[in-house]
C-alpha cells in the first residue's frame, strides 16, 4: 500500500465548478492525443458492475442501498486518469488500483454540505515493467478535504492495472468526464519508409509514403505486416477515408506468414439512422469453452462499422466519418478486446472461444503481426501516428 502526502488545503475554483459544462466529451486535440473517455455520458458500457448504478444528470452513478464495486473491465498500464467526481452520503468511495498482488487506493471524500461543486481529480501512473517499479503521482481537489497532493512508488510489482470503484451501502458516487490517456507509447512507423513493416507478397494493394509522411494504401486486396509480433497491447493510430464507405481494418496477434489471420478492428465509416443491422453473436461459457448459443444483437453499423471486432461484435455508435482525420485505439489484454474511435469506446469483447493459434477459429493468446488491410479495388486510406505500449502479462 503506497502513501500519498497531503499538502495545504485549498477550496474549489468557480473554474473547476464549471468544468462539467461540456461533459463526458473529449476535443478533437484530446481525441488526436489519445486520451479515451471511460464514460461515454448514457451508459455503463465499458463496466464491471456489482450493486448499483444508474445515469444521472450526464453522470455516471454508482451505489445507493447496496454496497456497491465496480471494475473496469479494460487493464492499462502506464496512463493519466482524470475526472470529476462526488460523493453523497454519509461515507467516502474508493478509487482502487490493483496491479498483481499489489493494491493502493485513495478516499474520494463526502461532498461538502450546501456545496455543488464537483471534486476533481488527477492520477499519472508510470510503470516499469523491467524494474517491477510503479510510480504513482496525485492531485485531488476536494469541497470538503481541500487540495492533496502526494507520489507513491511500489517495487516488486507486476502485470497490467485494473481499476476499481468502491462504494459503501448508504453512500452514492457520481462520477463525469472520466478520461486516461495511455503513456509511454512508441512509435512503429517513421513516416519516410516501411521500415519494421513488410507487404505481404501477391497481393494488389500498393503502399506508399506520401509527401506529408502518411501511409496510404490504394487498391486491394492487400496485407502490409509488423515486423515485430505483440501479445498484449495498446495500439493507437489515426486514419483518413478517401471515399466514401470504403473498407479497411487493423489486424492483430497474425499467424506467421498468413494473410490477415487475425483479430480484425474494423474500419468502415458506414451507419444508418436507426438499429436497422442485425448481427448473430456467439455466446461462449468461460469456464467449460463450450457455445451456448448465439444472440441477436440490432446495431446501426454496415458491415460492423468502424471499432467493430469484425465477425465478433458490432460497433456501438459511428464516430469516425469519411474525409475527417479518427483516431482508434485497441487493447488486446489475454481474451478481452477493447476499441475506442476517437475516444469513445466500440466494443468491449471477451473471447471465450477454446484456444487456439489462429483467431479465425478460436481463443488467440500468441504474439502475433499487426497488419494493415487492402479490401478491395476501392480502398483508398491514410495512416499516421502509430504507436504502441506492450501490456505486461498477467501474474499466473
Amino acid at each position: 500500500m503506497r502513501r500519498l502526502l497531503c499538502a495545504a488545503l485549498l477550496l474549489l475554483t468557480p473554474a473547476a465548478a464549471r468544468a462539467g459544462d461540456n461533459a463526458n466529451t473529449l476535443t478533437p486535440k484530446e481525441a488526436a492525443d489519445g486520451w479515451l473517455l471511460l464514460f461515454d455520458g448514457k451508459t455503463t458500457f465499458g463496466w464491471d458492475v456489482e450493486g448499483e448504478a444508474a445515469i444521472e444528470k450526464g453522470a455516471l452513478a454508482f451505489g445507493g442501498k447496496k454496497t456497491t464495486v465496480a471494475d473496469l473491465t479494460t487493464h492499462f498500464n502506464s496512463f493519466e486518469l482524470r475526472l470529476e467526481c462526488r460523493v453523497e452520503g454519509a461515507d467516502a468511495a474508493k478509487l482502487v488500483r490493483r496491479r498483481g498482488g499489489a493494491t493502493s487506493s485513495n478516499n474520494l471524500e463526502r461532498a461538502a454540505a450546501n456545496n455543488p461543486a464537483w471534486d476533481t481529480l488527477m492520477l499519472r501512473v508510470e510503470f516499469d515493467a523491467a524494474q517491477g517499479k510503479e510510480t504513482e503521482t496525485l492531485e485531488y481537489t476536494s469541497t470538503s478535504a481541500g487540495d492533496v497532493k502526494g507520489k507513491g512508488d511500489a517495487t516488486g510489482v507486476s502485470g497490467p492495472l485494473a481499476l476499481r470503484l468502491e462504494v459503501p451501502r448508504g453512500s452514492k458516487l457520481l462520477v463525469r468526464n472520466f478520461k486516461l490517456k495511455p503513456l509511454a507509447m512508441k512509435s512503429i512507423f517513421n513516416g519516410k519508409d516501411l521500415a519494421g513493416w513488410k507487404v505481404f507478397p501477391g497481393k494488389k494493394s500498393k503502399f506508399t509514403i506520401t509527401d506529408k509522411g502518411w501511409l496510404n494504401v490504394q487498391n486491394g486486396p492487400g496485407d502490409l505486416q509488423t515486423e515485430g509480433k505483440w501479445a498484449d497491447f495498446v495500439l493507437q493510430l489515426e486514419f483518413f477515408s478517401n471515399g466514401k464507405h470504403l473498407n479497411s481494418g487493423v489486424f492483430f496477434r497474425c499467424r506467421d506468414g498468413e494473410y490477415q489471420n487475425g483479430y480484425e478492428a474494423q474500419i468502415r465509416n458506414q451507419f444508418t439512422g436507426e438499429p436497422t443491422q442485425a448481427y448473430k453473436v456467439e455466446e461462449y461459457d468461460p469456464k467449460t469453452h463450450q457455445k451456448t448459443g448465439e444472440k441477436k444483437v440490432m446495431a446501426t453499423a454496415v458491415d460492423y462499422g468502424t471499432g467493430a471486432i469484425y465477425r465478433r461484435v458490432p460497433a456501438r455508435t459511428q464516430v469516425a466519418k469519411d474525409g475527417e482525420w479518427f483516431t482508434m485505439t485497441v487493447v488486446a489484454h489475454g481474451n478481452h478486446l477493447a476499441t475506442w474511435v476517437n475516444g469513445v469506446q466500440q466494443a468491449d469483447w471477451t473471447d471465450n472461444r477454446p484456444l487456439s493459434d489462429s483467431a479465425r477459429k478460436g481463443c488467440c493468446l500468441n504474439a502475433g503481426h499487426i497488419s494493415l488491410q487492402g479490401h478491395d479495388p476501392t480502398t483508398d486510406l491514410s495512416f499516421r501516428n502509430f504507436r504502441i505500449a506492450e501490456l505486461p502479462a498477467a501474474p499466473k
